[in-house]
């Protein structure tokens, strides 16, 4: 199932989804056909994050109605140039974060390193959480590592508080953070 999906807007970025289709041709290293099937060109440092493609491939196939919340390509609209990507890890309230955010939602984002430190990042994430609390979300979570300063930064810019820790079994220790937007319950 290959949906074609609204962008989220902010001022100088799209959030555009990346389909099953697009992701499979990324796999299958067709960079002019993903780059078709997504409206830019997909750089280099994209296709060599197999491991996020050959993730989020496997979890549309399993389950197609996913895709609003996972991966979108960070899309600078003043030039269409792909910088980065952004996404929740699965729809609102995985049993994974019943522990330290229950009803909560996890994102990861990544800017390619030539455009870091413009305020990208911070732009997609509000972006995205804006998108999401249009749907009913009210909490937000981030797993960042305790050593990387810049993403801890977008964090507390962002709202974050560290509510615990976790080891995860290829990034090693990260803090668990959490933004609860009004109302939202304590975990």
């Amino acid at each position: 199932m290959d949906q074609e999906l609204p962008a989220i807007f902010s001022p100088r970025l799209s959030l555009v989804s990346l389909s099953p289709a697009c992701l499979a041709a990324c796999l299958e290293g067709d960079a002019a056909e993903a780059s078709r099937l997504l409206g830019v060109a997909i750089p280099p440092e994209f296709l060599a994050e197999r491991w996020l493609l050959e993730l989020r491939l496997g979890d549309l196939r399993a389950d197609p109605s996913w895709q609003p919340w996972l991966l979108r390509a960070v899309v600078l609209r003043a030039t269409g140039e792909m910088i980065g990507h952004i996404g929740f890890h699965t729809p609102p309230a995985p049993d994974y974060l019943d522990a330290l955010a229950p009803g909560g939602i996890e994102m990861g984002y990544t800017i390619y390193p030539a455009h870091q430190r413009q305020g990208y990042a911070t732009e997609a994430a509000s972006a995205l959480m804006a998108w999401a609390e249009q749907r009913g979300q009210r909490r937000f979570v981030l797993s960042i590592s305790p050593g990387n300063e810049p993403s801890q930064r977008i964090a507390r810019r962002l709202g974050f508080a560290k509510v615990g820790e976790q080891v995860d079994e290829i990034d090693g220790v990260e803090e668990v953070l959490v933004r609860d937007v009004g109302g939202a319950a304590q975990g």
